[in-house]
Order: C-alpha cells, then sequence, then structure tokens
C-alpha cells in the first residue's frame, strides 16, 4: 500500500505563505534599515554643516584665586559675530565662574585673551560652546 500525501510537495509547485511574508518581512527590515540610516546621515551631516563657527581653550592660567586667564581661538566667517561661554570650575566640580565672550573681529581666526573672575580658587577653565550672533 502507498502513503497518500495531503497537499503539494514543499517547493515543487512555489512558496509556500510563510516563505512568502519571510521574504517580505526581509524587505521591510531592509528598507527601514536603509531609511534610518538616511537619517542618521542627514542629521549628521547637518548638524556639522550648521556649525558656523567654532572655538577652543589654546590655555589658560590660574591668576589669582579669584580669577583665571583663558587664552580662547575662535575660528569664523570674516563678518560673522559670535559669542562663545567660558566656565571655571573648583576642585570640587562646582562652577565658580563663568563668562560669555563676544567675538566680533572682521577676522577668519581671532586670538583673545580673556579674565574670569571666580568665586573661589578654579582649577581649570574650559569652553562650553559658541554660537553664531546673527542666528541666535
Amino acid at each position: 500500500m502507498t502513503a497518500v500525501r495531503e497537499g503539494r510537495p514543499d517547493g515543487r509547485y512555489g512558496r509556500s505563505a510563510d516563505q512568502r511574508a519571510d521574504r517580505k518581512l526581509k524587505i521591510l527590515g531592509a528598507v527601514l534599515g536603509v531609511a534610518l540610516l538616511g537619517v542618521v546621515g542627514w542629521s549628521g551631516w547637518s548638524y556639522i554643516a550648521g556649525q558656523d563657527l567654532s572655538g577652543r581653550v589654546i590655555t589658560w592660567n590660574r591668576v589669582s584665586d579669584h580669577a583665571v586667564k583663558v587664552h580662547l581661538e575662535v575660528v569664523k566667517g570674516k563678518d560673522d559675530t559670535g559669542v562663545c561661554t567660558l566656565r571655571s570650575q573648583a576642585d570640587s566640580g562646582a562652577e565658580v565662574g563663568r563668562k560669555d565672550v563676544t567675538v566680533d573681529a572682521p577676522k577668519e581666526q581671532v586670538d583673545v585673551e580673556v579674565t574670569i573672575r571666580t568665586t573661589e580658587r578654579a582649577t581649570n577653565a574650559v569652553l562650553v560652546g559658541c554660537t553664531s550672533a546673527d542666528h541666535g
């Protein structure tokens, strides 16, 4: 006696419903993955391209228990005006001084020396960030 199989043999007459569903899920996953990469790439590019000016602390020196002198370098467009925020901290990590510095010299690279008054002895001076005064 021969065994009679119900239905069609696997793979003989096309893909099964499970195989079609798996393929659709793979395609959907690939499309969503490409879209996510596009969004991440676009966000990164727009962030970098939006940086109108940048700055960095070249040196800093504690001149007293209540003041820190900072040498700041700012790179910007020749006619742009920017504002850079500097911060100084105590040994405990508490902020003891903060100063906004307006940079409006008609040059692309500006070196500025600034004194930050502090409420107690400072152990560092850092650049919080620079923004374009024209764009807020």
